[in-house]
């Protein structure tokens, strides 16, 4: 259990019915877990499902048979779909589907403007009436670099409560970008994405949201500069959250000098500063959540050269043990503070109900046990999802998933999907 001695925990129905000590039921079928740690399911803010219209990377299937692999018991689902993901109609189809397969729940995410194009903003009040109950609003993928649509969907979605989601990327400044600016850019003779291209964005809309009175949430935040705007931000009192991915937290540029095309991604992997900076930001709060930014690509995308290749990473499977390397074993965060910053956060965020609660009796039985003691090299083989291109091939990480539950379901047995 999460900080104390080791408890019983208590499963009927969906419910945690009671959380103690030798508790016993006649009949109940029993998980020895001696060792382990018991977390509430995991929760994603940020998560790419491909359907509609790019099946052959991933599904709401496939991807949530992986978000259960990882820990998952809800995600959300990014609105770059084709089509996109801006009415009512679509976001339900993506809803329903999550319903249907039964490995997680799926919340979908309403695109900001329509098509992504960023001059128009979508039926954002629709897709929130909609049954898919849409709270979480994002281009991501795209900017919406119009200052003028931002202030009117932070304007929008307070009427509701909602938030929007910005992929911070000044689009003017990142122009045939290829990876981070910097040293390693110079020496490649590879375009340079600069740190202020997501810097200055984050300014602005940190300023727009608390003019508006708004809430704004910062995607897959990369930079030591953009924790220090957050951190000036949430010091004024003003509406802002930010999400680490956990490439960002564990790799760097000077991968790039492989010029293997699996380390190719948006933003792109930084210093090793800002590395550093990412993990302390995520350690004392300034970093609210940890996202995956789960990115599945087909095979043909990624295996070729490198100013050809997609740009994204499929992360669902391999996250939380990402988060024990980078966070935990360095004594950054306990395992209360995975739980913070990869269950309760999210799920307050996005307003996930019922997820994002802690592992106590009367509670939905969304939960997630690891085997803190394992370490082993990854298999993408292996993998739920559909897509393979994982950066950490062949690289040893600690933590191993072993059993999930959804609302009581067990969705992962021994690792391995039921």
């Amino acid at each position: 259990m999460l900080g104390g001695a080791p408890q019983d925990v208590l499963i009927d129905g969906g419910t945690i019915a009671e959380v103690g000590g030798d508790l016993s039921a006649e009949g109940a079928q029993v998980v020895e877990a001696g060792g382990k740690v018991l977390l509430p399911g995991l929760v994603d803010l940020h998560t790419h499902l491909r359907e509609p219209g790019r099946e052959d990377s991933e599904t709401v299937l496939t991807g949530t048979r992986a978000a259960a692999s990882g820990g998952y018991t809800a995600v959300f689902a990014m609105a770059n779909t084709f089509p996109v993901a801006d009415t009512a109609g679509v976001v339900e189809q993506v809803w329903r589907l999550g319903q249907e397969h039964g490995y997680c729940d799926v919340q979908p995410i309403g695109a900001v403007t329509v098509g992504l194009e960023g001059k128009k903003l979508a039926e954002l009040g629709a897709m929130h009436e909609s049954a898919a109950g849409v709270t979480v609003f994002s281009d991501d993928g795209k900017c919406v670099d119009d200052a003028v649509i931002m202030r009117r969907a932070l304007e929008y979605v307070k009427a509701f409560g909602g938030v929007v989601a910005q992929h911070a990327q000044e689009p003017r400044l990142t122009e045939g970008a290829q990876m981070n600016e910097g040293v390693v850019s110079a020496e490649l003779g590879l375009g340079g994405w600069p740190a202020v291209a997501e810097e200055s964005i984050i300014a602005r809309d940190v300023l727009l949201a608390d003019h508006v009175g708004s809430r704004v949430h910062i995607c897959h935040l990369s930079t030591a500069g953009s924790v220090e705007i957050v951190r000036w931000a949430k010091s004024r009192g003003i509406q802002v959250t930010a999400e680490v991915t956990p490439h960002h937290l564990l790799l760097t540029d000077e991968l790039v000098r492989t010029y293997n095309p699996v380390y190719k991604v948006n933003p792109p992997l930084r210093t090793e500063r800002d590395v550093l900076a990412l993990r302390e930001a995520l350690a004392d709060g300034t970093i609210d959540i940890v996202a995956t930014d789960h990115a599945p690509h087909p095979h043909e995308d990624k295996d070729c050269e490198w100013a050809a290749a997609a740009m994204g990473m499929v992360g669902l499977e391999t996250a939380l043990s990402v988060v024990q390397e980078t966070m935990v074993d360095t004594g950054l965060l306990d395992w209360f503070g995975v739980a913070d910053r990869m269950s309760f956060k999210p799920a307050r965020i996005g307003q996930a109900t019922g997820h994002g609660r802690p592992v106590s009796a009367g509670e939905p039985a969304n939960l997630t046990l690891v085997d803190t003691e394992y370490r082993g090299r990854v298999d993408p083989a292996g993998f739920a999802s559909r897509s393979r291109n994982t950066p950490y091939e062949g690289r040893e990480l600690p933590g191993r998933v072993t059993h999930t539950w959804l609302r009581g379901k067990a969705t992962l047995v021994d690792g391995k999907l039921t």
